[in-house]
């Protein structure tokens, strides 16, 4: 079975976070025991941030805001989909609140869409997110 890192190295929807999980020392966390649930930005999330800022995020000078800013996708525990429901308030390792609402069976994080995504993970559990989280 998988730990969060591996199923982002496979995954050819996440490259642009394969990037800059390992850039920021953020694979090293994934690895770990865990559980983590992991909101991930897919490469469609991180072509709607503003133009050249991943590249910025990329250079080793940006290491810890890189960091900071995937820090915002991660919570400590294991929280699958179907038991996220509307009004759940999530905290991220860096104490960000995410609160869950869903509409119409969609569920998401203000207007950020939150998909399923199915794969025996060893650490935790990953979703989708259209979105990258600021």
């Amino acid at each position: 079975m998988s730990n969060l890192t591996q199923v982002v190295n496979v995954d050819k929807t996440l490259r642009t976070l394969k990037k800059t999980v390992h850039a920021s020392d953020t694979d090293q966390l994934l690895s770990s025991t865990g559980p983590y649930t992991f909101f991930a930005p897919n490469d469609l999330a991180f072509e709607k941030l503003e133009k050249g800022l991943v590249e910025k995020l990329l250079e080793p000078h940006n290491r810890t805001q890189l960091a900071d800013l995937l820090n915002n996708h991660i919570v400590s525990g294991k929280y699958p989909f179907k038991e996220l429901k509307d009004g759940d308030k999530l905290t991220t390792i860096n104490g960000k609140e995410l609160l869950m609402q869903e509409r119409n069976g969609t569920i998401s994080i203000g207007d950020i869409k939150i998909l399923p995504r199915e794969a025996k993970i060893s650490n935790g559990v990953m979703h989708l997110a259209d979105t990258v989280i600021q």
